[in-house]
C-alpha cells in the first residue's frame, strides 16, 4: 500500500469516526443546543406514544383497529425505525464515555447487554419474527406496551430513580425479605386461629397467605376476613406491620431520590464554578467553598436581571435558561453552563450591559461580599485567585470600568461557531 493509499485510507476512517460521534450527539443529545438532536429525539418520543396508544386501542373490538391497513403500515414503519435505532445505537456505543479504553468490539458487547438495549431490542425483534416465520404472536402484543419503558431514557428524572433503585438494591431486598417473613408468619397464625372455622378460605397456609398479603399489603379486599376474637387479635397485629412494611421502602427510596438530585444539581454547578477561568486555578476545596454560598434565582422570561450603569456587586451562572447580554452595539446570548459579572467580584465597577432573561431561566448568584468571606476564612482561596488575576492582566484582560471580561464574550462566539 502506498502513501495515497494509507493517506485515504486514514481520511476515510477519520470520516467515520466523525460521522459516528455526530451520531451519538444525536441520539444521546450530548450537546442541549443541538436542535437537530432534539428533533430526533421529539420524534422518537412521540413515535412511542403513538405506538402505545395503537396497542392500547387495538384491544377495543368496537374500534375494529386490529385488521386496519393503515395501522398496519405504521406498526411496519415503526418497527423500521426502531430497528435502525437500535442498530445505530449499538454502533455509536464506543462514543459512550463509559466505554473509554475498550475495543470497539468490547464496548457494544457491553452495550448490548444493558437493560435500556434489551429493551430496544424487545421493541422490535419478536413482531419482525412473526413477519417472517409466520408464528402467530397474539399473546406477545403486550410486549409493544414496553415501548413505553423506551421513553425512561429520554427522562433524566426517571434516569435517576432507576439510579436509586440500584444502588438502594440492597436495602430493598431486605425490605422484600421482612415483607414475605411478615406474610408467612400472619398466614401461619391465621391459620392456627381461624383454620378449622374457616376450613375454605384459611384451611391451610398457601391459602391463608391470600388474606395475609391482602392485608400486609394495606389494600385489604374485604373477601376473607377473621371472624373469631384471636382472629382478629392476628389481623390486628399484620395490620399495623404492613404500615410499616409498606412505609420502609418508601422511605429508603425517596431518601435517595432527594440525595440522587442533589449530586446531580451539585455536579452541575461544580462543573459550571470550576469553568470561570477566575477560579481555574481552585483545587476542589476552594470550588467546594465557593459552591456552599451561591445562592439560587429564577428569572420569568423578559425578566430585568442587571442593568447598565447599575454598581456591580455580584456575578452569575446560568443553569438552564438563556440571557441576552444588552451591550452598547450589540446583544449576545448567553445560555445553559455560561456566566457573566465576573469582574464584579474583583473591583467596583459599573454594569457594562443590561442582563434580560429571554426564557425561563435558573440562575446562580455569587456576591462579591459572599466570596470576600470565603477568602476571610480560608486566604489560600484568595491568594490563589490574586495569582490568577495577575497571570491574565493585558489590555485584553477585562473591559475597562465594566463587570464583563472578554473572555466570556469570546467564549460564546467560539461555542456558536
Amino acid at each position: 500500500m502506498n502513501a495515497g493509499e494509507r493517506e485515504a485510507g486514514w481520511l476515510s476512517a477519520s470520516w467515520r469516526r466523525r460521522r459516528r460521534r455526530r451520531a451519538y450527539e444525536v441520539l444521546e443529545r450530548d450537546s442541549a443546543k443541538d436542535r437537530f438532536a432534539e428533533r430526533v429525539n421529539l420524534g422518537l418520543i412521540a413515535l412511542i406514544l403513538l405506538n402505545v396508544l395503537s396497542a392500547v386501542l387495538e384491544t377495543e373490538r368496537s374500534l375494529m383497529l386490529r385488521d386496519a391497513v393503515l395501522l398496519r403500515a405504521f406498526e411496519l414503519f415503526s418497527l423500521a425505525v426502531f430497528a435502525i435505532e437500535y442498530v445505530m445505537r449499538v454502533w455509536v456505543a464506543p462514543e459512550n464515555p463509559r466505554y473509554r479504553g475498550l475495543s470497539d468490539r468490547q464496548a457494544r458487547l457491553v452495550y448490548i447487554r444493558t437493560p435500556a438495549a434489551i429493551i430496544d431490542l424487545i421493541a422490535w425483534l419478536p413482531f419482525v419474527l412473526t413477519m417472517f416465520f409466520g408464528i402467530n404472536l397474539r399473546t406477545l402484543a403486550i410486549l409493544r406496551l414496553l415501548r413505553f419503558v423506551k421513553l425512561a431514557r429520554y427522562s433524566p428524572g426517571m434516569q435517576s430513580l432507576f439510579e436509586v433503585l440500584h444502588s438502594e438494591r440492597q436495602s430493598l431486598t431486605a425490605c422484600f425479605w421482612l415483607l414475605a417473613a411478615s406474610v408467612l408468619i400472619s398466614a401461619s397464625a391465621m391459620y392456627v386461629a381461624e383454620g378449622a372455622v374457616q376450613p375454605d378460605r384459611l384451611g391451610s397456609i398457601p391459602a391463608a397467605m391470600w388474606w395475609a398479603m391482602a392485608t400486609v399489603t394495606t389494600v385489604g379486599y374485604g373477601d376473607v376476613y377473621p371472624v373469631t376474637i384471636p382472629g382478629r387479635i392476628v389481623a390486628a397485629f399484620t395490620m399495623v406491620t404492613g404500615i410499616i412494611m409498606i412505609a420502609l421502602p418508601v422511605g429508603i427510596i425517596a431518601t435517595a431520590f432527594v440525595d440522587v438530585i442533589k449530586r446531580r444539581d451539585f455536579v452541575v454547578t461544580w462543573g459550571m464554578v470550576a469553568r470561570v477561568p477566575l477560579f481555574a486555578d481552585l483545587d476542589a476545596k476552594g470550588i467546594g467553598e465557593i459552591h456552599k454560598v451561591l445562592s439560587a434565582h429564577t428569572a420569568k422570561p423578559g425578566e430585568l436581571i442587571v442593568r447598565r450603569g447599575d454598581d456591580a456587586t455580584s456575578m452569575y451562572f446560568i443553569a438552564s435558561g438563556e440571557v441576552a447580554l444588552e451591550l452598547a452595539t450589540e446583544t449576545v446570548v448567553l445560555s445553559d453552563g455560561q456566566f457573566f459579572g465576573e469582574m464584579a467580584l474583583l473591583q467596583h465597577a459599573k454594569r457594562a450591559a443590561t442582563a434580560r432573561a429571554r426564557t425561563r431561566t435558573m440562575l446562580l448568584m455569587l456576591a462579591s461580599r459572599d466570596l470576600e468571606d470565603v477568602i476571610s476564612r480560608h486566604p489560600e482561596i484568595g491568594e490563589r485567585i490574586q495569582a490568577m488575576i495577575a497571570a491574565e492582566e493585558g489590555p485584553r484582560a477585562v473591559r475597562r470600568k465594566s463587570d464583563i471580561a472578554v473572555h466570556e464574550l469570546e467564549t460564546k462566539d467560539a461555542a456558536d461557531e
